[in-house]
């Protein structure tokens, strides 16, 4: 730490103000126009409005205070590690805490915020608690806080706001880059299927019709262990491929009670019914594999149906928004059976077409996974980049 800084206890140099929940048997306290914020308005570096305004009676009534605006304000329970600043003199649930500078001429509010941000990972370490993680005010007050002196504390809050707005735009750029290759990925996908060629037939209404099975899961968890068959749950399964990175294992004796409706073979999709609903995956060559819940098995009728082409089909953004409107369930969406195996799939190719159709289609995804790839990267870098950058202010390096 350079010459002329000093580390004081945040309580020192801070007053730590706590907040309350007006009564939420008296809904007129919510009828008012003071600001009251909870951990779900911290979304952006400024709070400028909230989703409740309550009264002065409801100030008077409550443990919640009124932080001034331009303050920063924590979380401490909810959403451990998030800070903000306040936009307008702003009311704070049991969930916050204002933190505000005994002596501005000693500390800037923004260079408060910036020290926030640095050690966030330390907060959310320190988080406790069965089942909501939270910090306590002894805790708080006694964070060792790095003061610089003023003009010092000026330098380092410009130089980290430049540097941070520079950070926002970049990503800003690589997630509208991540976000267009995504579209055009989906976009070619449909114009494949909808800008049909001579000999595209309807062959059937129906998924069934075109398929040797279609057969669901077993309604219950595999016993795992550490090595084994892969067992594919839905977040197994991807656009087209299985996604094997922590895939749970399954003994052989687990295996054969769980393949004995259908063993699954190489060529053969496996489709999640629910989380997300809709996505599918070609079981790959030289792999065993046995269904986890909330998956379907289909194996096409490999006359009429090239397993990858039907795999590109039904993520088509027009088949997706098909088994959309068949889902069911009020917070988890999921697909019946008898919706799977009803699926209208309309007109198809012949089988020699289908297999060209589904190399140019392999060829876009795997280009579609390459950038993906290096925009998921670069997003990391830039997260990177920003924790370098604090770490460095926060002790002298800057």
């Amino acid at each position: 730490m350079r010459a002329g800084w000093q580390t004081k206890n945040l309580g020192d140099v801070c007053e730590v103000i706590g907040g309350g929940t007006p009564s939420k048997d008296n809904p007129a306290y919510y009828l008012g126009e003071i600001p009251w914020a909870t951990v779900r308005d911290m979304r952006q570096e400024v709070i400028t409005e909230t989703e409740c305004q309550i009264t002065k009676e409801a100030v008077k009534s409550s443990a919640t205070n009124i932080i001034p605006s331009g303050n920063v304000v924590i979380a401490t329970r909810v959403g451990l590690g998030k800070v903000c600043l306040l936009g307008q003199d702003t009311a704070i649930n049991q969930d916050l805490r204002g933190i505000i500078p005994r002596n501005p001429n000693v500390l800037l509010v923004r260079f408060l915020f910036w020290w926030f941000k640095s050690i966030a990972d330390v907060i959310v370490a320190e988080g406790t608690g069965a089942t909501v993680q939270g910090v306590k005010l002894p805790f708080v007050k006694s964070l060792p806080l790095p003061v610089p002196p003023l003009s010092e504390q000026h330098r380092i809050v410009a130089i980290l706001d430049e540097a941070f707005d520079g950070i926002a735009t970049a990503k800003a750029n690589t997630e509208k880059n991540l976000q267009n290759a995504r579209a055009l990925f989906d976009s070619h996908l449909q114009s494949v299927f909808t800008e049909r060629g001579e000999g595209w037939v309807e062959p059937a209404k129906q998924l069934s019709e075109l398929c040797e099975l279609i057969v669901d899961c077993e309604h219950k968890t595999a016993p795992i262990q550490k090595v084994g068959f892969p067992s594919i749950r839905t977040t197994n399964i991807g656009k087209g491929k299985l996604l094997l990175d922590g895939v749970n294992r399954v003994s052989q004796e687990t295996y054969d009670a769980w393949t004995r409706r259908a063993i699954p073979q190489p060529g053969d999709l496996i489709f999640a019914r629910e989380a997300p609903a809709g996505n599918v995956a070609v079981i790959p060559n030289g792999l065993k594999v046995c269904l986890g819940q909330r998956t379907v098995l289909i194996r096409s009728k490999m006359a009429v149906f090239d397993s990858d082409f039907l795999a590109s089909l039904l993520l088509t953004p027009q088949m997706q928004q098909r088994l959309v409107a068949h889902s069911k369930g009020a917070t988890v969406k999921h697909i019946n059976m008898k919706d799977i195996r009803a699926l209208d799939v309309g007109a198809i190719p012949s089988l020699d077409v289908q297999r060209v159709l589904a190399r140019i289609m392999s060829d876009v995804s795997n280009e579609r996974e390459r950038l993906e790839t290096i925009y998921q990267q670069k997003l990391t870098a830039l997260d990177d980049l920003k924790k370098s950058l604090l770490h460095q202010a926060f002790s002298g390096q800057l």
